[in-house]
């Protein structure tokens, strides 16, 4: 009875050994077939969805670990929801791709017109406080706080269009556009306490 056992017991063990070793090539495939396939979409995914990109590794870095300890079943298991997390990973990069892109062509267009007005509008200001500078009387309605904090908001104006313009010119006028709104939001607010209107 224990030889029949033993024997059962081993053939239960060799069969065993045998499903596992069946499962160790397409575990090993599964795991080889999500890697390139991230690979394929890296680039877009990390700049675009890094957030969604890190958890597929994660992912994959769970099913090498199974395949390390032998666990050819969880990797097969967990190869679909991989799969699939991969697809909507390079689906949401490609979406994210294009409204950037959408974004990009709108900021551009916007810039021709910006990058002629906002000079306009830094230049009268600079000419205003000069003005002002110079003059032994300010107006009832402007401080010499507020005279001041104009002459401190143009530095800062300029050194900010100065970025936009870098920005612009280095192709990103997305970040051109961004830049060039916050000269232009600060230079009406310098331009309302110098009495000049917006």
């Amino acid at each position: 009875m224990k030889k029949q056992f033993a024997w059962v017991l081993g053939a239960m063990m060799a069969m065993l050994l045998v499903a596992c070793a069946s499962q160790k090539g397409p575990a090993e495939q599964a795991v080889a077939s999500a890697e390139t396939a991230l690979s394929a979409v890296a680039d877009q995914a990390q700049k675009y969805v890094p957030d969604q990109y890190a958890a597929v590794q994660a992912q994959i870095a769970s099913a090498k670990d199974s395949l390390a300890k032998g666990d050819y079943k969880a990797v097969l298991a967990a190869a679909p929801a991989i799969t699939a997390a991969i697809g909507s990973l390079k689906d949401a990069a490609a979406a994210k791709a294009a409204d950037a892109e959408a974004a990009l062509s709108k900021a551009k267009d916007a810039w021709s017109s910006v990058s002629t007005d906002t000079p306009k509008m830094v230049e009268a200001i600079q000419t205003k406080v000069e003005v002002l500078s110079k003059s032994h009387h300010l107006p009832a309605n402007i401080s010499k706080d507020s005279l001041a904090a104009a002459k401190s908001g143009l530095d800062s104006i300029k050194a900010t269009w100065a970025d936009a313009t870098a920005a612009a010119t280095s192709g990103d006028y997305t970040g051109a556009m961004a830049k060039a709104q916050a000269v232009r939001d600060k230079a009406a607010e310098i331009m309302k306490s110098l009495g000049m209107g917006s």
